[in-house]
C-alpha cells in the first residue's frame, strides 16, 4: 500500500466471504467511524497484528524469566497453590 496525500493507493484486491453477523459489524463500524469497509478491515488486521506481536513478546519475556532462575522457591509456590486450591474448594462448598 502506498500513501499519497493521506489517501491509500491500493495495490492488491481480494475477495472473501463473511457471515451475516460479521457483515453487519463491518457495516456498523464503517458507518460509525465514517470510513470505508476496506479501511475497517485494514485497521482490524493492523490491530490483530499488533496484538499478536505483543503476545509473542510476552511469551519471550516469560521464557527469559524462567531462564534467569529468578523465580520463587518451589516450597513457596506449592504453598501458594495449596492455598488457592483450599480457597476454591471453600467457594464451592467442598471440604
Amino acid at each position: 500500500m502506498v500513501r499519497l496525500d493521506g489517501m491509500a493507493t491500493m495495490t492488491y484486491r481480494t475477495t472473501f466471504a463473511l457471515d451475516n453477523k460479521t457483515i453487519d459489524r463491518l457495516k456498523h463500524l464503517a458507518g460509525a467511524w465514517h470510513i470505508s469497509q476496506a479501511e475497517v478491515v485494514r485497521r482490524a488486521i493492523a490491530l490483530a497484528n499488533e496484538k499478536a506481536t505483543t503476545e509473542t513478546d510476552t511469551t519471550a519475556l516469560l521464557r527469559s524469566i524462567h531462564k534467569s532462575g529468578n523465580l520463587i522457591a518451589r516450597e513457596q509456590a506449592e504453598e501458594y497453590l495449596a492455598e488457592i486450591h483450599e480457597n476454591r474448594n471453600s467457594w464451592r462448598g467442598e471440604k
